[in-house]
């Protein structure tokens, strides 16, 4: 069982137990749940259940596993040459870091795996 949700213009696809990075939220803490209601397209072994944009009332639940990520350290440089001129910045990006425990789609039908 898969599907694929929103969540800040960025599209991703996710199953139970999954751990997925998304952009940073100030309102969670560890061990909290975070509710993603934008779900795109489900499917559960079988046929797909596509929405249109969205399915109506589908549901991914994950639970907060680091409230906050920090990525990688990007250095931007910018210099003039011969002018003795020259400007350093950085960024670093943060994130929440979620795992994934349920798909609720109203209506999917689940296949059993062999």
């Amino acid at each position: 069982m898969f599907a694929i949700i929103e969540d800040g213009s960025r599209q991703y696809r996710v199953a139970p137990g999954e751990k997925l990075s998304i952009d940073y939220r100030k309102d969670v803490e560890d061990g909290g749940t975070v509710t993603f209601d934008r779900v795109l397209l489900a499917n559960g072994g079988g046929s797909s259940t596509i929405g249109a944009p969205l399915i109506e009332g589908a549901t991914v639940t994950a639970e907060v596993v680091r409230a906050m990520d920090k990525g990688q350290k990007l250095e931007i440089q910018k210099i003039r040459r011969r002018k003795n001129s020259r400007r350093h910045t950085g960024h670093r990006q943060k994130y929440t870091t979620v795992q994934v425990t349920g798909v609720n789609v109203p209506g999917l039908e689940e296949k059993a795996e062999a």
